[in-house]
């Protein structure tokens, strides 16, 4: 779960466009009003990460495309764009869910090729957002990567995770297990503009706490922080104070960064709703999608005495027992990263 650099490359492929992906029917239901949903079959699940992407682990798996939390920076929004859609309000609107993705993932896990490296879950879009409480896709997958032994690793903001708590930790009982929360601000009137359809920064916490009881050492990602918006010191204090209280092990903390067509699409909503801050931005991101060095470094030297103080940079929870191994060799601290 440390990754600092998640990037668009981290993607499922093989979808070039809805009239090749596999579509068997389009759904709109009242309970999910103005999403449209494509259901698909897929014809792979394992999704192996390009080579030089810079990125912790090597394999994902994406149970859907496109989300429903509509977070405005979203990085993952220009991978709308291989399926004919536009990485704005279709991203946020027009969902690809992959029915059969456990039965394939079954499939993928038995060949004698196969491994067993760490697969990642949330890489791109986030598996317990809304629409898996409709397709229940999450339980499926868990319980091919703990039967064919495969460790897994989960990054989300959905509280939908809660219902799956059994299953990850009976599957900690035979593979590595690793789950984090993304939270960046506890600001409920600032997640509504950036994260519309996220839950809020309070069930969130209440996630952590249950992760924590559940003795699943949650790693939360302060990420993004976005500059001059959660990036002030007294912010980031009550952030990481609430985050200790709630029982989180450790965070990766690192700067909005605004790639492709993500950036078009922040920007405009930022002149919509920040429009004092357009210039401050353009300069802070003149050289493309990141922030300039003075900036993270800034941010650094505001972040380490604060995650010190409130002792979230502990060790990771050492990995399950291998059967087969005759000892287990610790694991090194988690790093904090900005």
């Amino acid at each position: 779960m440390r990754w600092s650099s998640q990037a668009a490359d981290a993607d499922d492929g093989g979808l070039p466009g809805l009239d090749r992906a596999g579509l068997v029917r389009t759904v709109q239901t009242p309970e999910f009003e103005g999403i449209t949903f494509h259901e698909v079959l897929a014809k792979s699940a394992l999704n192996k990460i390009p080579e030089g992407a810079q990125l912790p682990f090597t394999y994902t798996v994406n149970t859907m495309r496109g989300c429903t939390h509509a977070c405005r920076y979203c990085f993952a929004r220009p991978t709308h764009e291989y399926l004919d859609l536009n990485p704005g309000h279709d991203f946020d609107s027009q969902i690809v869910v992959k029915l059969n993705v456990a039965a394939v993932l079954r499939k993928e896990l038995r060949r004698k090729s196969w491994k067993r490296e760490t697969v990642a879950l949330g890489t791109n879009t986030d598996p317990y957002q809304r629409a898996e409480g409709r397709y229940r896709l999450m339980p499926g997958v868990i319980r091919a990567l703990a039967e064919s032994g495969t460790g897994m690793s989960i990054l989300t903001k959905g509280t939908l995770l809660r219902r799956d708590l059994p299953l990850l930790r009976a599957a900690r009982g035979s593979v590595d297990v690793s789950v984090g929360v993304s939270l960046a601000m506890l600001d409920d009137d600032l997640r509504k503009q950036l994260d519309p359809g996220a839950p809020s920064p309070r069930a969130r916490l209440d996630l952590i706490a249950a992760l924590a009881d559940a003795g699943l050492a949650p790693h939360v990602m302060v990420a993004p922080v976005v500059p001059y918006l959660t990036d002030d010191s007294s912010q980031l204090d009550a952030l990481l104070a609430a985050l200790a209280d709630a029982g989180a092990a450790r965070i990766t903390a690192f700067p909005l960064h605004l790639r492709g067509a993500t950036q078009g699409v922040f920007l405009e909503w930022l002149a919509e709703h920040h429009p004092a801050l357009v210039r401050r931005y353009r300069s802070l991101y003149a050289r493309g999608g990141y922030v300039r060095p003075e900036y993270s470094a800034r941010l650094r030297e505001k972040m380490a005495p604060l995650v010190a103080r409130h002792g979230l940079a502990r060790p990771e929870p050492a990995p399950a027992p291998d059967p087969n191994d005759t000892e287990v060799t610790p694991r090194e601290p988690a790093l904090t990263l900005f």
